[in-house]
């Protein structure tokens, strides 16, 4: 059952959970890949994009199968120096980053999809209902679903 109050926010948040991790990465990749004209201007001048962009200089330098790993480490909520960096970023911060990803993806200096990745059926319908969303619903969609991405920052003297 779904309650027409239940905003794209929550939507977001809930429904990403229905995904393997690689799934929710998949997700991520054409969401931004099929949806980025509209999507990318929200990003990129957010406040917090040079942090964005130190923490994707970051993972740009490992080599790609590392960078596969902080990308499933951040999904999963796995406790890493990057994932707590990650996880105390603002949510404009995160959807920087992540199209710094895609971005990086597209150039061949983050590890690209495998050509074969196929959605499965539940991320092809949650990619369904995001394009039929308003532009304001997409963002916060997207919003919800990296906020529960990353770990929770260490108490005590920064990082």
């Amino acid at each position: 059952m779904t309650f027409t109050t239940t905003s794209a926010y929550d939507r977001g948040k809930a429904d990403i959970q229905s995904l393997s991790v690689d799934d929710r990465l998949g997700l991520l990749w054409f969401v931004y890949t099929e949806m980025g004209k509209s999507i990318t201007p929200a990003a990129p001048g957010a406040s917090g994009s040079d942090i964005a962009q130190g923490l994707f200089d970051r993972v740009k330098e490992l080599p790609y199968e590392e960078q596969l790993q902080v990308m499933r480490d951040i999904a999963s909520k796995t406790n890493t120096e990057i994932g707590r960096i990650y996880g105390s970023m603002s949510p404009e911060t995160k959807l920087a980053f992540w199209y710094f990803l895609a971005v990086g993806m597209d150039e061949g200096t983050i590890i690209p999809m495998p050509p074969d990745y196929q959605l499965p059926e539940a991320g092809k319908t949650l990619l369904g209902k995001i394009q039929s969303m308003d532009f304001q619903q997409q963002i916060d969609f997207l919003r919800g679903t990296v906020l529960e991405m990353g770990a929770e920052a260490a108490p005590g003297p920064g990082i």
